[in-house]
């Protein structure tokens, strides 16, 4: 399966401006030959965390991906802040969405407690494993990623894991570090989507998308600018890595 990485600016707060300027580059990134897009962490507000900032679980952001998923026929994803019925605070919801209509969604475990995320979002309760195309394909948002655990719980299932973020420039070297350590220890694809652009609080983004193979190599990778990235992931190469280097039985 081809992915496709947008990394995008994002315009502060204000959904219809950035559903404008994410259509095309959707589009441009199924002219690709893209069979999955991968957008940002909190792609149509940017990582705000202002009260009231939540919509609808399946509101403007989840029907934006469930329309270019139809319009493209592809799998279209990225993440939202989404109260669910009967809740207050929302949750930072992965969403992904199917060319055929269908919707999984992951909330993330880890609240930005250093950002003061976890007094404004709830926390998930356990990652989501979807099978997509013939992959099964993990999704997790941002400071996920510094918890191996999770990871390492989930790898005998995954052979693709999706990281989308709002990472800070201040510390890029810290995820594109980590994006190939998990890779790598998992034998598995990172697929990691990034902003770009200053946000309406003041912080730096740097971007370094980039597309990871089980034995951490760089399949594609971004710098600072919007633009999409693409490379094709095998499920087969994840068994035959796994096969050739039989690490993951030895975890204790």
């Amino acid at each position: 399966m081809r992915f496709g990485v947008v990394q995008h600016d994002i315009v502060w707060e204000d959904r219809a401006a950035n559903f404008a300027r994410l259509a095309p580059l959707v589009a441009r990134a199924a002219g690709a030959g893209a069979e999955f897009v991968l957008l940002s962490e909190t792609f149509s507000t940017g990582f705000s965390m202002t009260p009231g900032i939540g919509e609808p679980e399946g509101g403007p952001s989840a029907q934006f991906l469930v329309e270019q998923a139809a319009t493209h026929g592809v799998w279209v994803a990225g993440s939202c802040p989404e109260v669910a019925p009967g809740g207050d605070l929302p949750y930072n919801s992965f969403v992904l969405a199917g060319p055929d209509g269908t919707v999984h969604r992951y909330r993330k475990l880890h609240p930005f407690t250093h950002g003061g995320e976890h007094e404004r979002f709830r926390a998930g309760e356990k990652p989501v494993t979807v099978e997509v195309g013939g992959l099964r394909v993990t999704p997790f948002v941002c400071y996920d990623l510094r918890f191996a655990d999770v990871f390492w719980h989930a790898a005998l299932d995954t052979d693709v894991y999706l990281v989308t973020a709002n990472w800070p420039a201040a510390r890029r070297l810290h995820w594109q570090t980590l994006l190939q350590a998990r890779a790598i220890e998992n034998q598995a694809y990172v697929v990691g989507c990034n902003r770009v652009g200053t946000a309406g609080d003041g912080t730096g983004h740097a971007g370094d998308s980039r597309i990871v193979s089980p034995m951490g190599e760089l399949l594609a990778t971004a710098a600072g600018v919007e633009t999409v990235l693409v490379a094709d992931v095998d499920p087969a190469e994840v068994t035959a890595t796994r096969e050739r280097l039989q690490f993951l039985a030895d975890r204790r």
